[in-house]
């Protein structure tokens, strides 16, 4: 495995970020399907298997992310907050 440590900090913490953005948006996809299941009802055993994984998905990235400092950490929980908030007001938008 290689040293994360040995990289520029500022590398770290773009990729940190982006790769928060990418965690933020499977999760919130996947919390959305999990909604419309329940909703339509679905299978609860898809909505259960949705639940876990989008939750098993977020303690590895935040794994991932601490491995590499408390920085990245932060850099990838602001990445995960936009796209939180980019997707928020993307179904606000989408709602009459």
């Amino acid at each position: 495995m290689s040293d994360l440590t040995a990289m520029p900090l500022p590398i770290i913490l773009a990729l940190c970020f982006l790769g928060g953005l990418a965690l933020g948006y499977a999760y919130f996809r996947a919390m959305r399907s999990t909604a419309e299941s329940i909703v339509r009802g679905g299978s609860p055993l898809l909505a259960l298997a949705l639940t876990l994984g989008r939750l098993a998905l977020l303690v590895a990235g935040f794994y991932l992310a601490v491995l590499a400092g408390g920085l990245a950490l932060l850099a990838a929980l602001a990445g995960v907050l936009v796209t939180k908030s980019l997707m928020v007001r993307q179904a606000r938008r989408g709602t009459p």
